[in-house]
């Protein structure tokens, strides 16, 4: 086995390391953990007073009619009303009457557009703003807060994704050490992290070793960070399964009262504990809400009120115990999704795909709530006024948190890249 590990390329080595793992301590944590806490840090150009990000994304494209652009007495408008938010003359879905106690917080942007009606591509382009390409794979905006101000626990990861789809860009071109934690399910937490029964300290101790015995030589032989993140790890996963800081993915420790409030769903949990995660110094967290694809029955019952009834419960008790807590004047939550729905309701009562205009919202971290930005036409179906592209948008979260948009990164293939492309930010909202 140990002349076996040299010839392995990186791929198949890192499955064999992975798989030994699994075998030998008898956990399954993913690698994603940073391996160089104190590492060099990059100086910030732009002074965001966000420190925190819950980033919220609506997977199949969010209609934007029935919830932050309504257009009342349109034939286009189908049957959702408007009702009252908490600043006078602004109105929201009346789907979302929890958001609508809480716009005071919120910039909503009703003149996002995409040039994709493709889901993947619009859900990477919004991630990453840039176009998914086979020779390249970018990085999400939580590795890019970690390459930019360096890591911020020491035993938590700094990006933690909740729900996230297979696809998702993760750490991109990035060192393995900034990829995101992946959360499947926040009823259960961070699997796999208790010690069986029958496996001792001792054993455990000894099993570890004997891990590090057969690494050894493959390090020798190849003295590279990439080689040495591999082993950092099982340092790092170590120090986690005995920490404190474990109870954070925990949801039992809150009280069921305001587990209720967030709504048991996925989604709501999902939110409860990206806030707990934030409490407990995890800096980005991104949550998935899936089932936005409406093509059909969206009213009478069908998908639109549940759905938005499920964002709204979560998200507005979301901001509502941020600002309780002391919490939301520097952590940014974003809402977003791939594209909109097309405005013209079609012969199965539900709305098709849309990227000519959508919305979007952010709140907390030094935006200036209680607004609407940018106008959609009458129809609701173009962008009439101060169009956002997905650049734009992620250039206004980069600057929120006080990432430096000019700075150039290379990739390992050598191409230069920037937190949001070439995006500009909306300085209305900040």
């Amino acid at each position: 086995m140990r002349d076996l590990l040299p010839k392995l390329d990186g791929l198949s080595r890192r499955r064999f390391v992975e798989y030994a793992a699994k075998s030998a301590l008898g956990v399954s944590l993913l690698p994603s953990l940073d391996r160089a806490v104190g590492a060099a840090q990059v100086a910030n150009s732009a002074g965001g007073k966000a420190k925190r990000l819950i980033y919220l994304f609506m997977n199949g494209g969010m209609t934007h009619l029935d919830t932050f652009d309504l257009k009342p007495g349109h034939e286009n408008q189908g049957e959702t009303k408007g009702i009252a938010t908490n600043v006078a003359g602004l109105q929201l879905s009346q789907y979302l009457p929890t958001l609508a106690t809480q716009f005071d917080k919120i910039a909503a942007i009703r003149s996002m557009y995409t040039l994709t009606g493709d889901h993947e591509d619009g859900e990477y382009l919004m991630r990453t703003s840039y176009e998914e390409i086979a020779t390249e794979r970018h990085p999400s905006i939580g590795p890019w807060i970690q390459h930019f101000k360096g890591r911020q626990s020491k035993s938590l990861p700094d990006t933690v994704l909740i729900s996230a789809p297979a696809r998702h860009p993760g750490a991109g071109f990035f060192d393995p050490t900034f990829s995101p934690l992946p959360i499947g399910d926040p009823n259960r937490g961070l699997e796999n992290t208790t010690t069986p029964a029958y496996l001792t300290a001792d054993s455990f101790g000894k099993r570890v070793e004997l891990i590090d015995a057969f690494d050894k030589k493959f390090r020798d032989r190849f003295k590279q960070r990439r080689v040495q993140t591999y082993t950092d790890f099982y340092t790092e996963a170590t120090t986690l399964l005995s920490s404190g800081e474990l109870k954070a993915f925990d949801l039992n420790e809150e009280k069921d009262a305001d587990r209720d409030r967030y709504g048991r769903d996925p989604f709501g949990q999902g939110c409860l504990l990206a806030r707990r995660l934030i409490e407990n110094n995890v800096r980005c967290v991104e949550v998935t809400c899936g089932g936005w694809d409406m093509h059909a029955n969206i009213y009478n019952g069908g998908t639109l009120p549940a759905r938005a009834g499920i964002l709204d419960r979560a998200v507005g008790n979301l901001l509502k115990d941020l600002s309780e807590k002391g919490l939301l004047d520097d952590t940014l939550v974003v809402l977003t999704t791939e594209f909109g729905r097309s405005p013209v309701i079609n012969y199965n009562a539900g709305r098709d795909h849309h990227p000519a205009v959508f919305s979007s919202m952010l709140a907390g971290g030094g935006i200036k709530g209680g607004q609407f930005y940018g106008t959609s036409d009458a129809a609701g179906h173009a962008v009439d006024q101060d169009g956002v592209a997905p650049a734009n948008f992620n250039a206004t979260i980069a600057t929120a948190l006080g990432l430096p948009l000019a700075e150039v990164v290379h990739s390992p293939t050598g191409r230069p890249f920037k937190v949001a492309h070439d995006g500009t930010p909306i300085s209305k909202l900040l």
